[in-house]
């Protein structure tokens, strides 16, 4: 374990996050994800891992579905006696998105963070997804003598993917010396992971800077400022291994379904280091006579008639007879009618598809059909 004690933050979705049609009804880290997981239960099951029970997760725009899902935390291993997990509120959403900031939420929440007894803090996003031991970046940090240290990962495909995220430059001294917005003007990358470690009084003393700087600004528009600088010294950390953000609805399409290979499942779900999650009473999936299920995730509950062909399917899902479902994923209590034929699409939880027989849509461009939408 690290030699000091932080809490941690799970952070609200960033305004530069835009998940078409999901996002109408839930917030990022409310995310569906690989069937029976919530984005969500990555950061708080990485922070939980690490020794770190004093955890903080902030909520702003329609909250309840992940209110719901974290309840009083109990699924994720943290210290009963000693730990929290505290779902803090933010209800300043303005019209003008510009003003919606993680800055905004942590002002509007200064009395809780203000009593926080750690030294340090360690501060992740709520709508990426990858393993990371933040006791060992803890350690990283307070011996390098830094004053605030960035998790980041090297990619090769930074002309299409990761541009809802910020990419960095690293000197050899693991110093960074600048951050900008990914542009997607080259493929190799170092992409900010939105994670960050720094004593609690400079985080405190960032967000008053953030807010005499800009209405507007975010804490890694701030850093950008800062970055190259002599005021702080910013160090990196790399990360290596499974990687994903769901920034926008292609991201999270592809996000899913690359976790049917196995190789890639087993670089995010290992048994030393376990993924937390609310567990739910249902019975065991029946999958009746003639139908056919393949390279595929099935969850408990459902009834399946029809064909399965490289889909996610979550929990108390029911797919017709000669229903065909392919290369999609299909959300919670979702219903798949007779002799339906959907392929590259996401069906939100409750959506009903009986009288529209074929939804084909493109792996680079998936469909949507919405929560509770009758079809």
């Amino acid at each position: 374990m690290a030699k000091a004690k932080a809490f941690g933050i799970v952070t609200s979705t960033p305004r530069r996050v835009k998940v078409y049609g999901l996002q109408d009804y839930r917030p990022a880290g409310a995310f569906s994800f690989s069937g029976r997981y919530r984005v969500v239960d990555f950061p708080i099951s990485n922070l939980s891992n690490s020794g770190i029970d004093n955890i903080q997760v902030y909520l702003n725009e329609h909250p309840r579905s992940l209110t719901d899902h974290l309840g009083s935390g109990r699924q994720y291993n943290i210290n009963s006696k000693k730990g929290s997990l505290q779902l803090l509120f933010c209800d300043h959403s303005s019209r003008n998105e510009v003003y919606n900031t993680d800055v905004a939420d942590y002002l509007a929440n200064m009395d809780f963070l203000s009593r926080q007894t750690e030294p340090y803090v360690v501060i992740t996003p709520c709508y990426m997804v990858f393993k990371q031991n933040f006791s060992e970046m803890l350690d990283t940090h307070i011996e390098s003598g830094a004053d605030i240290t960035m998790l980041y990962q090297k990619i090769s495909n930074g002309r299409d993917h990761y541009l809802n995220l910020r990419v960095m430059n690293v000197d050899k001294e693991g110093k960074v010396t600048s951050l900008a917005e990914n542009r997607g003007n080259k493929a190799a990358q170092t992409v900010f992971l939105d994670s960050y470690i720094m004593k609690r009084e400079l985080f405190l003393d960032l967000i008053k800077q953030a807010r005499e700087y800009s209405s507007t600004c975010s804490l890694s528009q701030l850093l950008e400022h800062l970055c190259g600088g002599d005021q702080y010294d910013i160090r990196g950390v790399q990360h290596k291994g499974y990687l994903a953000g769901c920034g926008d609805l292609q991201a999270y399409y592809d996000a899913n379904m690359e976790l049917l290979d196995i190789k890639t499942a087993k670089a995010l779900f290992s048994e030393d280091w376990p993924i937390f999650t609310k567990t739910a009473d249902s019975c065991p999936t029946q999958i009746f006579e003639g139908a056919s299920v393949s390279f595929s995730m099935i969850s408990d509950g459902c009834e399946i008639e029809g064909t399965v062909e490289n889909s996610i399917i979550g929990r108390g899902v029911k797919i017709g007879k000669g229903a065909v479902v392919k290369d999609s994923i299909v959300l919670a209590y979702a219903e798949i009618g007779p002799d339906v034929k959907i392929e590259y699409q996401v069906v939100d939880k409750w959506a009903k598809i009986y009288k529209t027989k074929e939804l084909v849509g493109r792996k680079d461009d998936p469909g949507y059909v919405r929560k509770s939408d009758v079809l």
